[in-house]
């Protein structure tokens, strides 16, 4: 455990955003699932889903817990999922 305030401090707020950045990424995992399962299932409410997923990887991306690079390999795999699976159905 650190002994200067000022560290102490620094130990705090990282583990609020770290918190916060957990919450952050399991949220996108989540709906990007949903949006794939939609898309599969070929539910009546996936582009929405997809539309949802799209905007949380964008959000995390303002956030600053995910880089853009990552976010738009993200989006690319998705459409590329969704496009798949619109094929084939």
């Amino acid at each position: 455990m650190a002994n200067i305030k000022s560290q102490i401090k620094r130990n705090k707020q990282n583990e609020v955003r770290r918190l916060r950045n957990k919450a952050v990424r399991a949220e996108l995992k989540t709906r990007v699932k949903v949006a794939v399962n939609a898309a599969e299932t070929d539910a009546d409410d996936r582009e929405e889903a997809s539309r949802a997923a799209i905007k949380r990887i964008d959000k995390a991306v303002t956030k600053g817990v995910i880089h853009k690079n990552a976010a738009a390999r993200r989006k690319s795999r998705l459409a590329k999922h969704l496009a798949k699976a619109g094929a084939e159905a």
